[in-house]
Parts: C-alpha cells; sequence; structure tokens
C-alpha cells in the first residue's frame, strides 16, 4: 500500500445522517437542561443518555444483537446492589444498603486546578490568564456546585457519573446525531479497557477480528491471548478498503479457515495508527454497506478523531483558513461512522486521552441500549466505574468553567497545534530524507507520519546473495537499528501487522505529537542520514 495523504475529506450533511430529525445545537443545549428535572446529586444515582438526549420520534430502531454476543456476555446478570440505586431518590430514604464509605474519612478538603481561560489555550497564557477552579469536599451541600468530592470520590455506577455523562451526551449528539432512536453513551476507562471488553462481550476463542493490515499493536496484543486471530484487510491512502474486505467475506470458506465466518471489525477510521490514514465520507459509506452485506459489527476506535487538521499546502504555500465558526469546524471533519449507522451496528470509542490527557484514563463509549447494558454488566464487576477524581476534573473544566462553546473552541485550538506539529514533520522529510528510497504523503489527522521505505533498493538485495536470505524482517532491523545507531528512535512498521508476516513492503512510523519542533527536523535529519549510510547514497551523492 502507499504511504496515506492528507486527502480532503467530506463532511456527510444533515440529510445524509438524518433526512427529517432537528439536530441539536450548541444553544439548544441549555434550553434543553432548563426544560429537564434538576440532575441528581446524591451518592452514586442512576444515569442514562436517555435523560440528556432528543427523543427519537420517527427515527429506527437498533437491530438485536443476541446472534454476536458470546456465552460469558450473555451470562452476566445486573448487580442487585448497582439496582437499588434507583431507589436512592426516594425522598427521605436512609440507606444503610451499600457499602459506601463516609466521606468524612476522605483526607481531602479541596481540588484546585487551573485551567486556560478561552481563547487563550497555551501553556504560556494558561500560566498567565488561566482560571483557577476549585472543588470542594462539600459544594453539594452548600449549594456551589452539583458535584463535588464527597460525590466524585466515592463509589459510583458503571455507566460514570450523571453529572459527566450528561455532557457527553450532549456532546455526541451534537457532534454526530446517531440517526437511530436508543443509542446511549456510558463512561470508560479508555478505549483500551473498552475494546478489551468489547471482545471479552463478542468474540470467542478460534474467531477472527477484521481490521486494517496495519494495525494498532496493543489492540492486536489484546486479541491474541484471548485466542482471537487478527486477519488483516488491505489499505490505500485513505485505510481500510471495503472492496477487500466484500472479497474475502464473499468468498469466506469455514472448512479452508477452520473458522467460521467473521462478523467483527476492529477500525480506527481518522488518523489510523499506525498509518495515520484517513477515510473519506464516500469511503466509510462504503465500508458501512459492506458491513450491513455481511452483517458484520463494527468496532469503530476514533480516539484521534479531533486531531483532524487542515489541509497540507507545503512550506511555500498560503495556508488554509482555519474553521470561522463552530459549525464550519464541525462541518469539517469527516463523519463518524456512528452518525451514518441506522441499524445499531456500531461501537463508536471515543476517548479523552489525545485531546485532554492520557493519564485521566477516561473515554466513552457509543453503541445500542442492549449493546450498553451488556458493557455495563462487564464494567460492574472490572473497572466498577471510572475514576472520579477524574471525572470531577473534567466536570469542572468541561461542564461548570468552559462549556459546550468552549469546548469546540480548544479543539479548534488543537487542530491547528497539530496542523503546525504535521507541517513540521513534513518540512523536515521533505529537507533530509532522501527520496531516492523513501517516500511519504502528510496524514491529515492523527499523531504518526508513515514512511515508506524502498527496501528492495538496498544494496544487500540489489546484490542479491546475502541479502535475498535476510529477508524483509531482518533487513527491516538493520535499517531501524542504524536509525538508532545516528540517535533517532522510531518504530518498525512490521510491529503493527495485523498478521504475523513481514508483508510484502517495508515501513517506519514516526511520532510528531510530542517532541519539539527543533526535536523534530533533528530527529529526521539523523533519520535521512542513517538512510543514506544504508542505501550507499553518501558516496554515490558523493557526500
Amino acid at each position: 500500500m502507499p504511504p496515506p495523504s492528507a486527502t480532503d475529506v467530506e463532511a456527510v450533511t444533515d440529510t445524509e445522517a438524518a433526512t427529517f430529525f432537528e439536530r441539536l445545537s450548541i444553544t439548544g443545549v441549555q434550553a434543553r437542561r432548563s426544560k429537564n428535572p434538576p440532575v441528581a446529586t446524591g451518592l452514586a444515582p442512576y444515569a442514562s443518555s436517555d435523560m440528556f438526549k432528543t427523543p427519537g420520534y420517527g427515527k429506527p430502531k437498533a437491530k438485536k444483537w443476541d446472534h454476536f454476543l458470546n456465552q460469558e456476555s450473555k451470562s452476566r446478570k445486573p448487580s442487585p446492589l448497582k439496582a437499588a440505586a434507583l431507589l436512592l431518590k426516594t425522598p427521605g430514604l436512609i440507606s444503610l444498603g451499600g457499602g459506601l464509605p463516609s466521606s468524612n474519612a476522605f483526607p481531602f478538603e479541596h481540588l484546585d486546578i487551573k485551567v486556560p481561560k478561552p481563547p487563550h489555550f497555551s501553556e504560556p497564557e494558561t500560566r498567565d490568564s488561566g482560571v483557577l477552579v476549585r472543588a470542594g469536599k462539600h459544594d453539594v451541600a452548600e449549594g456551589k456546585s452539583i458535584y463535588d468530592i464527597h460525590v466524585a470520590f466515592n463509589y459510583g455506577q458503571a455507566t460514570g457519573s450523571i453529572q459527566l455523562l450528561r455532557f457527553i451526551t450532549e456532546h455526541t449528539e451534537l457532534v454526530h446525531h446517531p440517526p437511530y432512536q436508543d443509542w446511549q453513551c456510558i463512561l470508560s476507562t479508555g478505549s483500551t479497557s473498552a475494546f478489551d471488553i468489547a471482545l471479552r462481550m463478542f468474540t470467542t476463542r478460534g474467531d477472527y477480528l477484521m481490521t486494517e493490515e496495519y494495525s494498532f499493536c496493543s489492540a492486536i496484543e489484546t486479541a491474541t491471548p484471548l485466542g482471537v486471530k487478527c486477519l488483516g484487510i488491505k489499505m490505500d491512502a485513505e485505510g481500510l478498503l471495503p472492496a477487500d474486505m466484500d472479497s474475502i467475506l464473499t468468498n469466506w470458506s469455514e472448512a479452508d479457515r477452520r473458522a467460521p465466518k467473521p462478523f467483527l471489525l476492529y477500525t480506527v477510521p481518522t488518523g489510523q495508527n499506525p498509518t495515520g490514514a484517513t477515510s473519506s465520507a464516500q469511503r466509510r459509506r462504503e465500508l458501512y454497506a459492506v458491513a450491513q452485506k455481511h452483517d458484520v459489527y463494527i468496532i469503530e476506535d476514533e480516539p484521534y478523531y479531533f486531531l483532524q487538521m487542515q489541509p497540507y499546502t507545503g512550506p511555500n504555500a498560503p495556508d488554509v483558513p482555519p474553521p470561522d465558526s463552530h459549525q464550519a469546524f464541525l462541518d469539517a471533519l469527516a463523519p463518524g461512522l456512528v452518525s451514518m449507522d441506522t441499524d445499531g451496528r456500531v461501537m463508536r470509542l471515543d476517548s479523552f486521552s489525545k485531546v485532554i490527557a492520557p493519564g485521566m484514563r477516561l473515554g466513552w463509549i457509543t453503541a445500542s441500549a442492549q449493546i450498553v447494558e451488556r458493557f455495563v454488566r462487564h464494567s460492574e464487576v472490572s473497572t466498577q466505574n471510572p475514576s472520579g477524581v477524574s471525572q470531577l476534573v473534567l466536570f469542572k473544566l468541561l461542564d461548570e468553567t468552559w462549556g459546550h462553546a468552549a469546548y469546540l473552541d480548544w479543539l479548534i485550538w488543537l487542530r491547528l497545534e497539530y496542523t503546525r506539529r504535521r507541517d513540521n514533520m513534513v518540512y523536515a522529510c521533505e529537507r533530509h530524507l532522501p527520496r531516492e528510497v523513501a517516500s511519504w504523503n502528510p496524514p491529515a489527522a492523527g499523531m504518526f507520519h508513515w514512511i515508506k521505505v524502498e527496501w528492495r533498493k538496498h544494496p544487500l538485495v540489489a546484490a542479491g546473495g546475502e541479502g535475498e536470505a535476510m529477508g524483509i524482517l531482518d533487513l527491516e532491523d538493520r535499517i531501524w537499528r542504524a536509525g538508532v545507531d545516528k540517535g533517532v528512535l522510531t518504530a518498525k512498521g512490521s510491529w503493527f501487522r495485523a498478521e504475523a508476516d513481514g508483508g510484502a513492503e517495508m515501513f517506519l512510523r514516526a511520532t510528531f505529537a510530542a517532541a519539539g519542533a527543533d526535536d523534530v527536523t533533528e530527529a529526521i535529519r539523523r533519520l535521512g542520514e542513517a538512510l543514506r549510510a544504508e542505501f550507499g547514497l553518501e558516496q554515490r551523492n558523493g557526500k
């Protein structure tokens, strides 16, 4: 496959996503909140997205997925202690039924955090003009907030806190507006945990999991110990090829494969890890159509969704103007698969790891009510509930301090920040990498730059002999170590192969998310030096 490019992704229109449903707007959020009952503020109250989303009048209901749920998932029963939380809203009720410790024994009186004041989001601006936000132990009782240490630091529901779930549900509707009635969100402890739970809900030892031919290595490592085999689907510059997936499924032979026909797809459509590929709106519609044709359930992992960048214009061309409004920003985003999911066959994994901080270990899933209910049953006996500290911090930041409008402002700022980082990486490659043996296309989203290495031009291969015997994996290791010896660490493309083979092509993955501009430039210069030395280009070019 060629390296992915910064394709101009199309935004789905209202008529494509939901032809006759009114969409929630930012200004409409507060109006809706004013009409709804107050949020429950006691310990571990029951919470559901149905409390906060637009009624889905006229929308279809999700299909049922009992035929995909495994025995482990079907066997899980509701926790009677968690179910009793429904009674906590009873006026005058004194609870002696739960095992919740008293917050009097929590050694925290308040929590202070300093956060950016929109639109001044940079680190220096936050240091100079940021807002100090305080969360106290008894803010609810004192009428200062609807969420405090007394509640957040105690046990909670597997759905996540009602206070943060409200914001997440509204955000999901604002951005994606799922086109079926019974969609729901619940909080997770991050996408890695959510994916592990999903596999334990759907798969049985011996099953195949479809994914991109180059896939997130941690996802592969999650599936393998469960006895789940990964099946790589071919890719191009826009990511996974629906036609290849269709061909594999159409021609599947259980006798030859010794496994049932795959029904589960794991995909990262935006800023794919490791390739950086971003699927256009049309590509996503084609993928969804293949999933419908073969009755495939999709796990849509989108940690890089809001790291979609401005189109790459090159070092000597003017930049594309940034979005000038919240709606323009949302319109510029490639549509999520969940936004075209009329069947409820998509479980979308979202995370705060890339847009706020990975140490929060907090994310959320969006899926049909049936799947969410099974997910909750698993969470109740594993993760219990997401960190109360993280939930409280994010609630104070996103809901009480920023609100939806300022959060979108932050995401726009991130878009431009990552555009600068991406551009710096690509400029460095254009200056320092030998085009004779290295090629790439600017990524449209995410954190990764995927560099193709023309390994067949390596002297050991071109001359035959030793190189022919080495194989692509040995040669890849040699080239990778040459970079390390020059002082630059990249990731081998083979680490991300969905199937345990070397593939026919060689890639290196470089990350531009964390290192400073000067360090990125120097690292790429060192990589270029290593490639020239390995391929004998220094002498050939008289350098």
